[in-house]
């Protein structure tokens, strides 16, 4: 029994690690900045409760890193057929450097966001002035997930690139 494939046979393994990659970093770093952020809002619950609701801000901005890495892993996942199109080991690589860099800057935001929300949403609590510089802080933190996924976007969008077909 033969198959014809063309391309490489291993290379869909590291398109498919790439979009594995950027779900599971950017739903860790969500999954962190959601909890350290949600103690913060707890324990400030306790004394100040009329604050909850302004205080869930960081809990939002923690959910929004998951998105990036489902969005990329949907582009990846999509452009990996081998039977209809040649996949070859640069499209592979393409893909999974694609993930990491969505994946990555994903967890390395949603820690960043998850300590800043912690303390911030304590600290607004004592000082109401702190709410707009906590935001700020947290706007920046975001956008480190947002430049992930834009380069995951144009690595993602370089696969298929290798060869003429």
């Amino acid at each position: 029994m033969s198959t014809t494939f063309s391309g490489d046979e291993t290379a869909p393994f590291f398109g498919f690690l790439g979009a594995a990659s950027a779900l599971v970093f950017s739903c860790m770093g969500a999954a962190y900045g959601t909890a350290k952020s949600g103690v913060g809002v707890a324990s400030m619950g306790v004394m100040r409760p009329e604050l909850v609701m302004k205080s869930i801000v960081p809990v939002v901005m923690a959910g929004v890193l998951g998105i990036y890495g489902l969005i990329i892993a949907v582009i990846i996942s999509t452009g990996i057929n081998p039977k209809a199109k040649s996949y070859y080991l640069f499209d592979g690589y393409a893909h999974l450097s694609s993930g990491l860099a969505c994946g990555l800057a994903g967890l390395s935001a949603g820690m960043a966001i998850g300590i800043v929300g912690d303390a911030g949403v304590r600290a607004n609590a004592q000082q109401p002035k702190l709410f707009v510089g906590m935001i700020l802080i947290l706007i920046f933190a975001e956008a480190l997930a947002l430049y992930g996924l834009i380069v995951g976007i144009i690595l993602s969008s370089r696969a298929g690139q290798s060869r003429a077909d």
